[in-house]
């Protein structure tokens, strides 16, 4: 590199520490290929995780515009250049993969790439990623790649800790997964037993009110109060399961990167772009930031599976001493008076009674052809 091996060593030093910051797959592969192209000076960065399909799993890029990378449209295949790393598992420099036999192309909206410099990601045998940079921002040799061999032995520096900061990432998924599989297992077994003994005798014991209401009402009526007994403790016991099944990542991690999680996975797993930003929220009395949540989650799950839209903005800001939230798409929208009387309410009931059930408040905005806002605020502590 022209800087000198010291600024190199300081910059991989720097990257590898904001490698290490990140827990979340989509986060450490972010900075790995921002670290990247900062690293070797370069306009364009991509990595790619390949799935057992002949596609990628994940493909994240650094140097593109959000309005190019949708523009590009769907995700490369596992082809040409991308294809030679993935399965030959050695490093790739070119002077212009234009004009490498082995390319194939690419769409009309793709940004025009010259010189190339790639590496596979693996870990010990096994290539679980691509990593590789186009237009190196310095002047070309004629005929030859403005990466040199310092830039590819710094690389294939950064893709050895990339592999270990990637595994690491997938394992603390996994391990959260596992968790609160096994919690939610567990709430599960203790609220069919619990609840079902609760419905169970309050079946019984109508069933006695009902043989009893014509030969001795009095008894028939003990019976009845019994029942409306045995309902209260049901309810009771269903509210102390809701209670437990508050979302562990809560407590751990608070509402805006518990938010930021879900949003992640959820844009990884639809068509549709989802997006998230919070602004300086406070932490908020915990039935509060529950409610926002689950709220949250119901307008997403409404506009992602009945919308239509291409894309879903979810913000949380301050306001005041509480927060609002909201999740606005771009979808095909409704008549919120036409869903009601129709008796769909698409969550809406649900979701204003979590907001007032918290002290706040919940409105919706929408017509046919101009989308979905729902807007949530919560009062603070």
């Amino acid at each position: 590199m022209s800087h000198g091996p010291r600024s190199g060593l300081a910059a991989v030093s720097s990257a590898l520490l904001a490698m290490s910051r990140h827990l979340e797959v989509r986060d450490v592969l972010k900075t790995i290929v921002a670290s990247a192209r900062e690293l070797l000076d370069a306009q364009y960065a991509a990595l790619g995780v390949p799935d057992d399909h002949g596609g990628f799993a994940q493909f994240v890029v650094d140097g593109v515009s959000d309005e190019q990378w949708k523009a590009i449209g769907p995700l490369p295949r596992q082809h040409g250049i991308l294809a030679a790393m993935l399965h030959d598992a050695r490093p790739e420099r070119l002077a212009d993969v234009r004009k490498d036999p082995r390319f194939e192309g690419w769409p009309s909206a793709h940004p025009d790439l010259a010189d190339f410099l790639g590496l596979p990601i693996r870990d010990g045998d096994e290539v679980i990623g691509a990593l590789f940079l186009a237009n190196k921002n310095c002047p070309k040799p004629e005929g030859g790649c403005g990466f040199t061999e310092e830039d590819e032995e710094l690389l294939g520096i950064l893709a050895q800790h990339a592999a270990i900061a990637l595994t690491n990432a997938r394992l603390y998924e996994r391990s959260r997964e596992l968790t609160i599989a096994e919690e939610r297992s567990r709430l599960a077994h203790e609220l069919h037993d619990a609840v079902s003994q609760k419905l169970f005798s309050l079946r019984l014991t109508a069933q006695a009110a009902a043989a009893l209401v014509d030969r001795d009402p009095a008894r028939a009526k003990g019976e009845l109060q019994q029942v409306a007994q045995l309902a209260a403790e049901a309810a009771d016991e269903l509210r102390a399961a809701v209670v437990e099944l508050r979302p562990a990542a809560l407590d751990e991690d608070g509402l805006v990167a518990t938010l930021r999680t879900q949003i992640q996975v959820l844009d990884r797993a639809h068509s549709a772009r989802v997006t998230f930003a919070g602004h300086g929220v406070k932490a908020l009395p915990a039935a509060q930031e529950e409610a926002v949540l689950r709220v949250a989650q119901e307008a997403l799950h409404n506009a992602l599976r009945h919308s239509g839209g291409q894309h879903v903005d979810v913000t949380l800001g301050r306001r005041g001493p509480g927060a609002v939230l909201r999740v606005t798409d771009d979808g095909t929208g409704f008549d919120p008076r036409t869903v009601r009387r129709a008796g769909r309410h698409l969550g809406l009931v649900s979701m204003r009674d979590r907001a007032s059930g918290v002290g706040g408040r919940l409105t919706v905005e929408s017509a046919p052809g101009k989308g979905t806002t729902i807007e949530m605020e919560v009062p603070g502590g």
